[in-house]
């Protein structure tokens, strides 16, 4: 019994209490408790009567790399896994490093809307048009993305789209768009139509599509619009376009008659090209005649 005590004891003074191992790591003792309930960093040694914490020598580098994971705001369960899986935690500190670019480049981009509204207005930078849409019938691939997925889906939509419409062959009648059903951003998915506008007297497609490919005829209406070329064209910079249009629908008390649209007037293919030029669309409608009115900018 005696050399038991002995052996606890030295093993003890190999430890560090909580509030010593609290001072090294920069930990505070609550949060040393919660790590421990969740299992990201149990302690060496427990008391069973007291319940007092022992923690090795060695962890305290483990709690420093835990606090400073948490000051990324990398959730907790997310914290266990790469503290016992360090060959994933460059990769992962590299993703962390492109979102927090990618945040702060729309975070830039919304502080620049805002003061242009403040100062000339959205209207100026992005001035609105109205014109009457025809009725069309669309060759579609939809999915349900969000944005950090976006642009991927778009590439292989389109791909698919053309090679599907090479085998009609299917005639054109006018640039290819893509119709927005809701917010897409990091934080929200929503469903996105790629469509190519094809003559609905010629030829068809097939009737075996692939999954989430069909057919859509959209009525004719009216559309609100606005260009956006170069620079004004890029994400994050193009939402100031959206939210321009959208203003003007609702300024002028009239309804969305449908998803927004943005339409490929001219696509280099990179998306940040001087040369890409694209058109913002809104189909809407008067709740009370159902027709345009005489306004500003209407045909």
């Amino acid at each position: 019994m005696e050399t038991t005590e002995t052996t606890e004891t030295t093993d003890r003074k190999s430890l560090l209490p909580i509030g010593q191992f609290a001072q090294a790591s920069g930990l505070t003792i609550t949060a040393l408790r919660h790590y421990d309930a969740a299992g990201v960093l149990v302690p060496a040694h427990v008391d069973p009567v007291s319940g007092y914490r022992w923690f090795r020598r060695d962890q305290v580098r483990t709690a420093q790399l835990i606090r400073a994971l948490r000051q990324l705001d990398i959730p907790v369960e997310e914290v266990r896994r790469l503290v016992t899986a360090e060959s994933e935690l460059g990769p992962a500190l590299h993703a962390r490093l492109r979102a927090a670019e990618r945040r702060l480049e729309v975070q830039r981009s919304v502080v620049h809307s805002l003061l242009t509204r403040l100062g000339e207005g959205a209207d100026v930078k992005h001035p609105i048009t109205i014109r009457e849409g025809e009725a069309e019938r669309v060759l579609v691939r939809a999915a349900t993305v969000d944005g950090t997925g976006l642009e991927a889906f778009l590439r292989t939509a389109f791909q698919e789209l053309y090679e599907l419409a090479g085998a009609g062959p299917l005639a054109f009648t006018g640039p290819a768009f893509v119709r927005f059903h809701g917010v897409c951003d990091e934080e929200n998915a929503t469903q996105v139509e790629a469509c190519l506008p094809f003559w609905a007297d010629g030829a068809q497609p097939g009737d075996d599509l692939p999954e989430g490919t069909y057919v859509r005829d959209l009525p004719a209406g009216g559309l609100a619009r606005t260009e956006v070329a170069g620079e004004s064209a890029r994400f994050p910079e193009i939402l100031t376009a959206y939210d321009a249009v959208a203003e003007w629908v609702t300024r002028h008390g009239f309804a969305f008659a449908g998803p927004v649209r943005l339409t490929y007037l001219r696509w280099t293919g990179t998306p940040d090209h001087p040369d890409n030029r694209m058109e913002i669309a809104w189909p809407f409608e008067d709740p009370a005649e159902g027709t345009l009115r005489d306004l500003p900018g209407s045909p």
